[in-house]
């Protein structure tokens, strides 16, 4: 099993050391294990967890040098990723998670517990109430997110959280042309700039990927983010 993960992780120029590749291995068991009481991921065989959630979740490594970020914010994570995978590969980055559901900050306060990670936070609540606290806002070099929603309304989510010179980087589809014209206004309202966008199939499989780099260049209005559930209904256009 851990050969399989080595080999795909080398598909993307990512090398894990015997400790790193038993966190992996823990934290597809704790997936498994606790999938079974609650809805974490309909992706159950540990193949396509390898491909489909760990592999995909480090191929970041090809639009950012992950040495030089040292505090990121994971909006929406969900079962974890692309948080947990991210601080298994880089233990020295400080890693805040953020999700809406505490069953799910609950199963990863245990994950965290289990593999024995540090400097790592999990927050329960929405992203644009976290947005506006002092002690989150404009305080990360890096937010990502694998969250299903818009590119207009995903950067009135995580765009408040960076800081100038920072990064907001969305993991999406390989189909992307068309959000992205869409979503052009409202990054730049919310003082981000289009840096590039990577396009990219995953290893050994046909799925297509693309990055989307938003570089944070100026503050984000104070207007930003709107009230809970606006920027899903009513994206900036």
């Amino acid at each position: 099993m851990y050969n399989l993960l080595k080999e795909k992780m080398q598909g993307i120029k990512v090398s894990l050391d015997d400790e790193q590749l038993k966190q992996f291995h823990r934290f597809y068991e704790m997936l498994i294990e606790w999938n079974k009481v609650m809805n974490l991921t309909g992706i159950t065989e540990y193949e396509e967890i390898v491909e489909k959630h760990f592999v995909d979740s480090l191929s970041i490594v090809k639009c950012l040098d992950m040495s030089c970020v040292n505090k990121i914010i994971d909006v929406g994570t969900g079962a974890g990723f692309p948080g947990i995978p991210l601080k298994i590969t880089f233990p020295n980055i400080e890693v805040v998670l953020l999700d809406s559901l505490n069953k799910r900050i609950r199963f990863l306060n245990n994950v965290i517990h289990e593999l024995g990670l540090i400097n790592i936070y999990t927050i329960h609540g929405r992203a644009e109430d976290f947005a506006r606290k002092e002690d989150y806002r404009e305080q990360f070099e890096l937010c990502v997110s694998r969250a299903v929603a818009n590119l207009s309304t995903l950067s009135e989510y995580c765009l408040p959280y960076v800081k100038i010179g920072g990064m907001f980087v969305s993991y999406k589809s390989g189909n992307i042309d068309d959000e992205m014209l869409e979503s052009k206004k409202a990054v730049q309202v919310l003082g981000g700039r289009i840096d590039k966008i990577v396009k990219f199939q995953l290893p050994d499989t046909d799925i297509k990927r693309s990055l989307v780099k938003i570089e944070k260049v100026k503050d984000t209005g104070k207007k930003y983010p709107r009230k809970s559930g606006i920027p899903a209904k009513e994206p900036i256009r």
